[in-house]
């Protein structure tokens, strides 16, 4: 019989493609790893990864075992939450992931509350990128994650929480004149720009279709906080979310800020989750303590 030990040392190998290192993920010796892998391959019949002497890869079979085989774990792992959380809203473990772009200007405002509203509550934070948060949360590594809808995924449900609208920032001494943003301003300026794989470029870029891409930068900044220091010195412009204001450019006067007239440009912030997951009331409590204190828009 497949045994859920072996689905994990499985997961664990296609994450590494290493037997020692899934052994030691595992935590037990590498033999043993081995035995429970080739048992699995033979209660299955089909050959699951490719043993070479520069490494591990899985057959094309092994990686549609594996994907069967997280969605099983996430299953059972889904079962033990029902039987954990049956009683009690917000209490226990929740692992929660986040991006880049919301949880530092989010969360420190509901970590408080969310302490004093569920004490009983054990959060566990994870901050990355979409693509990873979604392929965890559908793993079951995550029970929720706070992201930009939408996202693409059968097995995900999402919750809207709010709009959280761009402003155009630009260092100071530059459109004084102006009293609004317009798209046309993104024509003659330097656009930058997070990395690639941060969907607030994706987002970003969508908005500012008319921009060339030579007018388009990339420095490989991974935080919004480098983007602002770059406006600050004359090295371009760039769309701030409205809820990294306070912590970015609050008091600064090196940066100027301008809203955009019609048609302002926005972004939708949301919770997703397993469909399978029975934490739903969880989650729409933390929806709701999320929407409490999000920030308001302020002027500037």
């Amino acid at each position: 019989m497949v045994t859920l030990r072996q689905l994990r040392y499985l997961e664990a190998l296609a994450e590494t493609l290493h037997f020692g290192q899934a052994a030691e993920a595992c935590a037990v010796s590498q033999p043993a790893l081995s035995m429970q892998i080739k048992e699995l391959e033979n209660e299955l019949q089909v050959g699951l990864v490719e043993r070479r002497k520069s490494g591990v890869e899985l057959t094309e079979q092994g990686e549609e075992i594996v994907r069967r085989g997280r969605t099983i774990l996430a299953s059972v792992r889904d079962l033990l939450d029902y039987a954990k959380h049956r009683e009690r809203v917000l209490s226990g473990s929740l692992k929660l992931g986040a991006i880049p772009s919301i949880a530092p200007y989010l969360l420190p405002a509901a970590l408080p509350e969310l302490q004093r509203r569920f004490p009983e509550l054990n959060l566990q934070l994870r901050e990355t990128l979409t693509e990873t948060l979604v392929r965890e949360l559908v793993s079951g590594d995550l029970d929720l994650i706070l992201i930009a809808l939408p996202i693409e995924d059968p097995e995900a449900e999402t919750l809207y929480l709010f709009d959280d609208k761009f402003v155009l920032a630009a260092r100071a001494t530059r459109g004084k004149r102006a009293r609004t943003a317009t798209p046309d301003m993104l024509t003659h300026e330097r656009l930058l720009l997070l990395e690639e794989g941060h969907c607030l470029r994706d987002q970003a870029l969508s908005f500012c279709r008319l921009v060339t891409p030579e007018a388009r930068e990339s420095f490989g900044a991974s935080s919004l906080t480098t983007i602002v220091q770059m406006v600050a010195h004359g090295y371009g412009i760039t769309l701030l979310p409205e809820m990294a204001v306070a912590s970015e450019v609050h008091h600064r006067a090196d940066i100027r800020l301008l809203r955009f007239g019609a048609r302002e440009p926005k972004r939708e912030i949301g919770l997703a989750w397993r469909k399978t997951s029975p934490r739903k009331a969880d989650f729409n409590a933390f929806a709701e303590l999320l929407k409490d204190v999000a920030p308001r828009p302020g002027k500037f």
